[in-house]
């Protein structure tokens, strides 16, 4: 299942059903699990690891160096789940020494055209990144998390779980769990009630969640004095504690 015009190392880990595409290049500290399809004109570099039923396709480069200009060389790592869907000419980087060394991505996200996902970033499950989003270093995007088409996210940001940003917006701040966002920079606009009900949230939990979202955004509150009268909540309902976790997280501080 590995076409003959393909170069693949004698060191790669290639479990037995992978299929690699014509022009394709796979290098020496790469492992790719059962059922990954690589398409033609890829190049995957390590030390990288790609999970099970990955499907990647043409012009795609994955585990290459990354751009900072702080890299010397250095084995960092890259690490890709399970079911993932990378489309044409994504562009996936090893990570730095000067953080954790390691690029982490998910199981059963979308990524889609020319989307780049940086040194250093931690992307969770279920997630879609639609065309030409850029994250870039030391990013952390949770599960669920939709990105729109030419989002633009700043070094160390914080994308919450469940959060939704609008086609070409710029992210200069953390973005909290379940908020929907849109804008050059970034604004709030309510809780992504949709995506929720898609989910399964109960309806209980998404009230709470409204009630939290307007304690933080429709009182003139201090996020110190939002996530007093939050947390007592927090610890009552999971879901709102997601948000409030989320809300401590980064260190770049929320959109407001």
């Amino acid at each position: 299942m590995i076409d003959p015009r393909a170069i693949v190392d004698p060191a790669a880990k290639i479990a037995d059903n992978v299929e690699i595409g014509p022009f394709s290049i796979v290098g020496p500290d790469v492992e790719i699990g059962e059922g990954t399809v690589i398409g033609p004109h890829v190049i995957v570099r390590g030390p990288t690891k790609i999970g099970k039923n990955n499907k990647i396709f043409q012009f795609a480069s994955i585990g290459e160096e990354c751009q900072d200009k702080k890299y010397a060389g250095e084995p960092t790592t890259l690490a890709i789940g399970d079911n993932n869907v990378i489309r044409e000419a994504c562009t996936f980087h090893r990570g730095t020494v000067q953080d954790a060394g390691h690029t982490q991505v998910g199981s059963n996200n979308l990524f889609m055209v020319n989307v780049h996902v940086a040194h250093d970033a931690i992307i969770g499950d279920n997630c879609i990144l639609a065309n030409d989003t850029n994250v870039a270093g030391h990013v952390k995007i949770g599960d669920y998390a939709i990105l729109g088409g030419a989002t633009q996210v700043h070094q160390f940001c914080h994308i919450g779980a469940h959060s939704m940003c609008g086609t070409g917006s710029i992210v200069l701040k953390d973005i909290p769990a379940y908020i929907m966002s849109q804008g050059y920079p970034v604004k709030p606009h309510g809780i992504n009630v949709e995506g929720l009900k898609r989910r399964g949230f109960a309806k209980d939990n998404i009230n709470r969640l409204r009630a939290a979202y307007k304690t933080l955004y429709r009182q003139s509150l201090t996020l110190v004095e939002a996530l007093e009268q939050i947390e007592p909540v927090a610890q009552q309902d999971e879901a709102v504690k997601v948000l409030f976790d989320s809300l401590q997280a980064g260190d770049r501080g929320i959109i407001r």
